[in-house]
């Protein structure tokens, strides 16, 4: 069987239709062209129409405002000696009676004790990570130390702050780390 070669076989001849549609198209073309022009002179008629009667309408407006104005109304009415009340006494008794007064509190001293404390803020297994830890410490102008200690889990760099001679003061010191996001701190009994 031989093969066909549809590709370079072309196109068959096409019949020749007869020429109406081109011609229907010229005739919507004009009439098309005659309507084009007259819409822009019918818009302008339009617009011009519409404000010349705008402006008759403002015309027969402009007389018809009342001029007159009720003055009874606008015009405040000042008061009178005779209508205002008498202004009272002032009866607080509070501001004869409290410079009399006198609050007593006992208040304990608070007692010093042996105990001082320490903070542990971090614990690496590397002495380079300790060392990151202190100097973030220290931008809050607290001073930290390194201690060193190996166990039977390994070798550990503790990060820690203090003696502290009271806990409000470990507190204090702990509340300013927590401002820079170290909140791992804990407060524990001297006892190295």
């Amino acid at each position: 069987m031989a093969q066909r070669d549809y590709v370079s076989r072309g196109r068959p001849p096409q019949k020749k239709k007869p020429n109406n549609k081109n011609n229907q198209r010229k005739q919507v073309q004009q009439s098309k062209q005659g309507a084009v022009a007259s819409f822009p002179i019918v818009r302008l008629v339009i617009v011009v129409v519409l404000l010349i009667g705008f402006g008759v309408f403002l015309w027969s407006i402009k007389d018809n405002a009342s001029t007159e104005v009720d003055t009874e109304i606008a015009r405040p009415v000042a008061p009178t000696e005779e209508a205002l009340p008498e202004l009272p006494e002032e009866e607080w008794e509070y501001i004869r009676t409290l410079p009399g007064y006198e609050v007593e509190v006992d208040v304990e001293a608070q007692e010093k004790s042996d105990k001082r404390y320490l903070m542990q803020c971090a614990s690496f297994r590397t002495r380079a990570q300790a060392e990151e830890m202190k100097a973030k410490i220290a931008f809050q102008g607290l001073e930290a130390l390194i201690r060193h200690s190996s166990g039977s889990n390994g070798d550990w760099f503790r990060v820690i702050l203090g003696p502290y001679e009271s806990k409000r003061d470990a507190e204090k010191a702990k509340h300013s780390l927590r401002k820079v996001n170290i909140a791992t701190c804990q407060i524990w009994y001297w006892n190295l």
